[in-house]
């Protein structure tokens, strides 16, 4: 192309985002990838736990179902049999759903633990794959319905099996199976405290869980000695038919055991020439068969009674001998009978020492702090009798320690607030003290961008009766914002003679007022503010305290402090403003009243003596103000002022007139009973600088 011809002017193609149309319809439920921390594996993880520990309750309870049904023959109870099944199929949903859900629940990939909680894998075959090799076959084991096959599908088709032979192979199934599903209970603990922290919210449910364990350990005990206990009795009867059959005395067929054969003609004949009820009969004292630690079961018919009698009786067995590691048991030589005493000792020490050691860690936690309070008031009681504090000194200090702990039992809030982010750790505060200072009127006219740098830096501080806050002249370090009990604050003004002021303060009040006027200083110093008045708790008082420091900062940090609008609320609800404004105002009131008087004391001067000049008449009225004038200063005096003589003050007044023109500045007038007249004086607050910088 040659570059002096004209191009045409370039086209330009739409651009196409090629994107995958959003769908709103979410993942279907059996299709969608859990997080093994999220809700609701979490939830089910609880529920799971739940539902294992009623599987592994019900499983021992196979054991029950042969019993003695009559003389020298065993049955099965059919009634039993179908109740267990039923529970025992729905336990085994909850396995099924189990393993279902472990096909469907995410994992975290192994290389991903370096650093926080790791990735989570989400591909269901790497899911399946890595379930499939590591707890399936556990699982699966679990799950299987084995008790329920063995009794109504392979028992029944073996006719010629007779009740000793079912009852031991029931009770190997039912062993066997009761290995996997013991041990789905460890890795299921562990998951759970790993995703929530605790198995057990609180305590109690602690305590009940780990004593749940140890009555299913007693209650696993019990079924096992009492099926062990009939297949002893078995065992006396088989071996003495053995030894008819052998001495050619009666003809015994291993049948006749076997309840079911118990109205044939056979074994009618059998019974009556017999003598293996009588050699088993463990009431018999000349029996040669020694029964051991089984003889309570058939002594007290327990192997006869009722399920419910002989499952109590069992689980009673079984927890005296766990919780005594079998010491009272008195074995015989029989292997079998030997071995399981060993391991009922064994079990039962170390359940007893771990599952009742966590009961007793758990009950404990409830009670900690209460003998922490013990421990510290019993420090305190020695520490105030090797010091030899003075009676009223500890009566003080024990109402301070017994009221704190009432307060917070205990509970130290302030590393509680310190351990937790900040965001967090402000919204705890703003719930906590928000409301609470709004009731303070001073705060109440304040934004809530401010009221929240302030509910921040609020500290708890308790107080117990007779407790003094401050005294006057002490410096002041804090403000008190009083949410419960009385305060009272009183005054001397500097412990001048004559003067006392005091005032309740009451829940919404607040003390302390000089500090905030020294942070309102733009050029305050370091020293702090001293104290005016004298605080000094007339009950237990719950308040809030700022601190200094705080104070400034927030003053510095928030222009809005130094406002009119504060200036006027500040001035309104400080009681060290309103005293003073009283005290002038009184002031005010006694000159006006001393006005008036001079004045009626004047009409009367008129009407008993000679004309007085106008100009005196002036001078007269020039004479009473600058007698009363205050010069810029406030001077207070009683009210049971005694009113002079009349003439006494006419010769005052002439005497006045005649040496006016010698008189070159303000004349002070003192009476004879001037200084009983006069109050202290009462210095007006030092005003803050409410200024807009």
């Amino acid at each position: 192309m040659n570059s002096g011809d004209p191009s045409p002017a370039p086209t330009f193609r739409p651009f196409r985002r090629i994107s995958q149309p959003i769908s709103d319809q979410k993942t279907p439920w059996q299709y969608q990838i859990l997080d093994p921390g999220g809700k609701i594996i979490t939830s089910w993880n609880h529920v799971f736990l739940v539902s294992c520990l009623i599987a592994l309750f019900l499983d021992p309870i196979y054991f029950y179902l042969p019993n003695v049904g009559g003389p020298a023959c065993l049955s099965m109870d059919l009634n039993l049999g179908i109740t267990v099944t039923f529970f025992r199929s729905v336990a085994d949903l909850f396995y099924l759903v189990h393993m279902v859900l472990k096909f469907r629940t995410a994992f975290v990939a192994p290389s991903s633990r370096i650093f926080g909680r790791g990735e989570l894998v989400m591909d269901p075959r790497e899911i399946a794959l890595r379930y499939l090799k590591s707890d399936f076959v556990i699982d699966l084991a679990a799950t299987l319905p084995l008790p329920q096959m063995v009794i109504w599908f392979i028992l029944p088709a073996i006719r010629q099996s007779s009740t000793d032979h079912a009852n031991n192979t029931l009770s190997l199934i039912v062993l066997l199976q009761y290995v996997p599903r013991l041990f789905l209970i460890f890795p299921l603990n562990r998951r759970i405290i790993k995703n929530t922290g605790v198995v057990a919210n609180t305590a109690w449910v602690g305590a009940a869980y780990n004593l749940l364990l140890y009555m299913l350990a007693s209650h696993v005990l019990g079924a096992s000695w009492y099926v062990l206990s009939i297949e002893r009795q078995h065992t006396c009867w088989r071996s003495e038919c053995q030894k008819e059959e052998t001495a050619m005395l009666v003809p015994c067929n291993p049948v006749f055991l076997d309840c079911r054969s118990l109205e044939e003609e056979d074994r009618k004949t059998w019974l009556n020439i017999t003598r293996v009820v009588a050699r088993c009969d463990i009431s018999n004292s000349n029996i040669q068969f020694k029964y051991g630690i089984f003889s309570d079961a058939l002594t007290n018919d327990v192997v006869q009674s009722r399920f419910l009698e002989r499952y109590l009786y069992c689980l009673w067995w079984g927890l005296k001998n766990l919780s005594s590691y079998g010491q009272n048991l008195d074995s015989s030589t029989y292997i079998g009978e030997t071995s399981f005493c060993i391991l009922i000792c064994i079990v039962g020490l170390v359940l007893f020492s771990h599952l009742i050691g966590n009961m007793q860690t758990y009950l404990a936690s409830m009670t900690v702090r209460i003998e922490e309070w013990r421990v510290k008031r019993r420090d305190t009681e020695e520490w105030m009798r090797h010091r030899q504090l003075p009676l009223d000194l500890q009566e003080r200090v024990r109402r301070f320690v017994q009221y704190k702990w009432l307060a917070t039992r205990g509970v130290d809030e302030e590393s509680i607030l310190q351990s937790l982010p900040l965001d967090l750790r402000r919204e705890i505060q703003r719930h906590l003290c928000l409301a609470l200072v709004r009731r303070v009127p001073f705060f109440s006219r304040m934004d809530d961008q401010l009221l929240d740098a302030i509910c921040e830096r609020l500290v708890s501080s308790l107080s117990t009766e007779d407790t003094y806050i401050v005294r006057e002249g002490d410096p002041v370090n804090e403000m008190l914002f009083i949410i419960r009990g009385q305060l009272e604050s009183s005054t001397t003004n500097g412990g001048r003679s004559g003067f006392f002021n005091s005032i309740t303060l009451r829940p919404g009040d607040f003390c302390g007022e000089e500090l905030l006027t020294w942070a309102l200083m733009p050029n305050s110093s370091l020293n702090l503010p001293s104290s005016t008045r004298t605080v000094r708790a007339l009950s237990e008082v719950e308040a809030f305290a700022l601190c200094a420091e705080d104070l400034k900062f927030v003053a510095n940090q928030f222009k809005r402090l130094h406002s009119k609008k504060l200036q006027h609320a500040f001035r309104y609800y400080s009681h060290q403003w309103r005293t003073w404004g009283a005290c002038f105002i009184q002031a005010a009131w006694r000159r006006f009243k001393k006005r008036k008087l001079a004045k009626e004391l004047l009409m009367h001067e008129r009407l008993y003596n000679m004309p007085i000049t106008i100009q005196e008449n002036d001078y007269d009225d020039e004479v009473l103000d600058l007698y009363y004038e205050d010069d810029g200063t406030e001077r207070l005096s009683t009210e049971n002022e005694n009113i002079q003589h009349l003439g006494a003050t006419i010769l005052a007044s002439r005497f006045a007139a005649n040496t006016r023109r010698g008189v070159n500045q303000k004349i002070k007038v003192v009476g004879p009973s001037a200084s009983s007249l006069k109050m202290p004086k009462l210095f007006k607050p030092v005003e803050p600088d409410f200024s807009e910088e």
